[in-house]
């Protein structure tokens, strides 16, 4: 489902028997038989790679063929069972604690906080503005722009010290333009939207603007780093090229204006990621964060990272990020970081950039220390 699908349906895979093979009434055999054809075409792309050291680490699997399948199903059966995520996470990948991006709640409570620290998802709170909030938060509707403030302050209030980030992936939505809206201009637009009323695209940006401004400001005073989803789009068939192109320079006024806020850039910007790095490079508040990009082409991530350490300084990239619905994949996905990091930093020895009795101290900056650095200890 996550991400290897979406390869599968590029290779040909119809949509439609996409959806059968994730439907849990569809046998082994026919599941098997549905994708075989696909999976030949796929196979050696990042998210089937991370797939098929998964299926080797975790289950015992070497190849993903019809005789594999049955045995593959009952190990996976059987390792689903409490303290599977420690197991993983910890045990198997070595991954001291994940940052998870709930898509269920903007702030997911959890029975394993030390392991599984939480952002806060802040979207529904301006970008894709959820008016049911205030009644869930509040105890009543919000009507005006100082109501959805209070929903805000509250959330923050509420969330902030126990987040370690807040998150927002809008750029999938529109452009990461957010101007400085006078509150004049906002106030009555949101009213109106409020009401139920339809406001121009204009309109509707203008409060998206200005309510997003007004979140990076709180997670800054929470002393929460800001995450952007930057780049390239999950899924297939839907990604607007151009609009992700513009993703840097939009981003340039809103890192000029918090210049207190530290902005965490998802993905490299992948395939722009010269970009990231240029930004990176220039603006003190900006770290760009490798997560998902191993998997999205490992190829492009390892020249990532010896163009960032010759061009920006080293205590601005987190390498790695599983960037998983499913726990089991951030296995492949960390060995395959692992590995493309291995061949980024020998090259950079053996090409005479970097002393080979540098890396040491380097692995542990860009592996773990920038991380300490940079989020809250919660």
């Amino acid at each position: 489902m996550h991400y290897l699908g979406n390869d599968l349906a590029s290779a040909g895979l119809s949509d439609s028997d996409l959806q059968r093979f994730l439907s849990p009434e569809l046998g082994t055999d026919e599941k098997y038989r549905l994708i075989a054809p696909y999976w030949e075409r796929t196979k050696h792309t990042g998210y089937a790679q991370a797939v098929r050291y998964t299926l080797d680490g975790l289950y015992g699997v070497k190849d993903f063929n019809e005789k594999s399948v049955y045995p593959l199903a009952e190990r996976y059966k059987e390792a689903v069972k409490p303290g599977f995520y420690k197991t993983i996470l910890r045990d198997k990948c070595n991954i001291e604690n994940c940052q998870v991006n709930s898509l269920e709640a903007m702030f997911m409570e959890t029975e394993q906080p030390d392991l599984l620290k939480q952002d806060i998802g802040f979207p529904p709170l301006c970008t894709d503005i959820n008016l049911l909030l205030s009644d869930k938060y509040l105890n009543r509707t919000a009507k005006t722009l100082d109501d959805w403030i209070e929903l805000i302050d509250h959330i923050f209030a509420t969330y902030g010290h126990r987040a370690v980030s807040a998150k927002n992936q809008s750029a999938y939505s529109r452009r990461l333009d957010y101007e400085a809206v006078p509150r004049e201009i906002a106030e009555p637009r949101f009213a109106r939207l409020a009401s139920g009323e339809s406001l121009s695209f204009e309109e509707k940006k203008s409060v998206q603007d200005f309510l997003f401004r007004y979140c990076v400001q709180k997670a800054t005073e929470a002393g929460l780093p800001v995450k952007l989803h930057t780049g390239y789009y999950a899924g297939h068939n839907n990604m607007p090229l151009t609009r992700l192109r513009q993703n840097a320079g939009d981003l340039c006024p809103l890192l000029k204006d918090f210049p207190d806020t530290t902005f965490v850039l998802m993905h490299i910007g992948y395939p722009y990621q010269d970009e990231a790095i240029a930004l990176a490079k220039h603006y003190r508040n900006v770290t760009i964060d490798m997560c998902w990009a191993w998997i999205i082409s490992p190829m492009a991530s390892i020249r990532f990272v010896k163009e960032f350490l010759l061009a920006a300084p080293a205590n601005k990239l987190f390498t790695f990020g599983g960037d998983y619905l499913t726990v089991e994949n951030i296995y492949g996905h960390s060995r395959i970081a692992r590995l493309g990091l291995t061949q980024a930093l020998t090259e950079l020895v053996e090409e005479g950039w970097i002393p080979r009795e540098e890396i040491p101290v380097l692995v542990e900056r860009i592996m773990r220390q920038n991380a300490l650095e940079k989020f809250p200890k919660k």
